[in-house]
């Protein structure tokens, strides 16, 4: 197979969460396990970071790696999803797996894909834990794909399992309720290993606490820790001065993160926190020049992209992946910040979008631009425009985002601001 059929392979044959949506999500590890024995278990044989959290794990686990990388480690990688390149997902100190890995992977193991039925994330998982070990990584942060006791990265035994917060999303697959979601991040927690939860939640900590104590882990509320503020920003870096908890490191008194959003402040604390238990609890140790480097280098060490995204100015034109109540919440809220004439909003969302929850975000005043993302789950332009006019946002229908983006482009002045968002997957298809 060359390349591109080899993704048609992995895309039409095997279920994934992206495109076709809950059907995707299988209720135990029984695949993944499968087919890492048949690799001879190739996540046993290095260290990890284990990242859950319902917004900012891979911020979170992207900072993480640009700091190791930074110290000297070889890094692995693994996110999800991927916004336009299926190598995003498995980096090594940033470099993509090549298409030759990827394609060789496939067709080596096709026989126990037919035989097993994994499902696209889980074939995914597999491939990431087989390339790190065959690329000799010195450590490798992994990103949980969805939920966390039954996502598929869930069979590794991290150095420390990290869990950045907790709010509605996915709610038909890990409950309607906060401590029912938070019950299912909890699941990566793993016995006698140390916990970094980034945001304290009254509703879920006793959550945390109790599975803590069930798995004899070490717990530390990041957030109840380490106190930073934000001293300076534009839309590329982010100045922090360091005011409380950094024990480890007491000459880190000031940082800049190559990010930009007030919502990337949470997260910084929570990779701080679990820089102050690498250095504690584990043989890694992280010096202060490295932890500088490494979020001053953001980008250019690990190929960050898609969050708080300038992708021209004058006009300015931002993208951003936050999808879900909490995230578009403090999305919309950072939007209100900048100085701009007039906002152009090109939207699309996925068609298990509880509107009610995220509309009311979104200013009236505003001229907004309709499309679908072009995948299966993608909502349809019109009956989204529809929706969107019944909380009072009113504009047009696209029939692609690019189509969606161009017009908005074509109206704004060069004052105006235009933001693309509303799912990951119409950031994808203009960045």
């Amino acid at each position: 197979m060359t390349y591109k059929e080899t993704l048609d392979y992995m895309y039409a044959q095997l279920p994934m969460f992206s495109r076709v949506g809950a059907s995707a999500f299988k209720k135990d590890l029984t695949n993944t396990l499968a087919l890492c024995e048949i690799l001879g278990n190739p996540h046993q044989k290095f260290p990890t970071l284990h990242v859950a959290g319902t917004n900012g794990k891979g911020s979170t686990a992207h900072m993480l790696a640009a700091i190791l990388q930074a110290q000297g480690y070889k890094t692995g990688l693994y996110i999800s999803p991927h916004y336009k390149d299926f190598r995003e997902r498995i980096k090594v100190n940033g470099a993509y797996i090549s298409k030759a890995y990827v394609k060789k992977f496939v067709e080596k193991n096709r026989p126990h894909f037919e035989r097993i039925e994994p499902s696209f994330f889980e074939m995914t998982v597999a491939m990431a834990f087989d390339y790190f070990n065959t690329e000799g990584v010195d450590v490798a942060v992994v990103e949980v794909g969805l939920g966390g006791r039954l996502d598929s990265t869930n069979i590794i035994t991290p150095l420390v399992s990290v869990i950045t917060n907790i709010s509605f999303d996915h709610v038909d697959m890990l409950g309607d309720t906060l401590p029912k979601i938070a019950f299912e991040k909890a699941g990566i927690i793993k016995k006698g290993v140390p916990v970094v939860i980034g945001e304290e939640h009254s509703e879920t900590r006793p959550v945390f606490e109790a599975k803590a104590k069930e798995m004899n882990a070490p717990i530390v509320f990041a957030s109840q820790t380490i106190d930073i503020q934000r001293i300076a920003s534009d839309l590329a870096y982010s100045d922090f001065e360091i005011l409380r908890g950094v024990t480890t490191l007491p000459n880190l008194k000031n940082i800049r993160v190559n990010v930009s959003g007030d919502f990337q402040d949470k997260n910084i604390v929570t990779v701080l926190q679990t820089i102050e238990i690498l250095n504690k609890k584990t043989k890694f140790r992280v010096d202060e020049q490295s932890v500088r480097d490494g979020l001053r280098h953001l980008q250019s060490l690990t190929r960050f992209i898609g969050r708080w995204q300038v992708l021209q100015r004058d006009p300015l034109v931002l993208v951003d992946s936050a999808h879900n109540e909490a995230g578009l919440a403090l999305t919309t809220q950072q939007l209100k910040t900048l100085t701009f004439n007039h906002l152009h909003l090109v939207l699309g969302f996925v068609k298990d979008k509880d509107f009610s929850k995220v509309f009311p975000f979104f200013p009236q005043n505003a001229t907004y631009y309709f499309a679908k993302a072009n995948i299966p789950r993608g909502l349809d332009a019109e009956i989204l425009r529809g929706q969107a006019a019944d909380f009072g946002l009113h504009g047009k229908a696209y029939s692609s985002v690019k189509r969606a983006l161009a017009a908005a482009k074509r109206s704004a002045k060069k004052e105006d601001l235009v933001y693309v968002g509303g799912s990951i997957f119409v950031v994808g298809e203009v960045i």
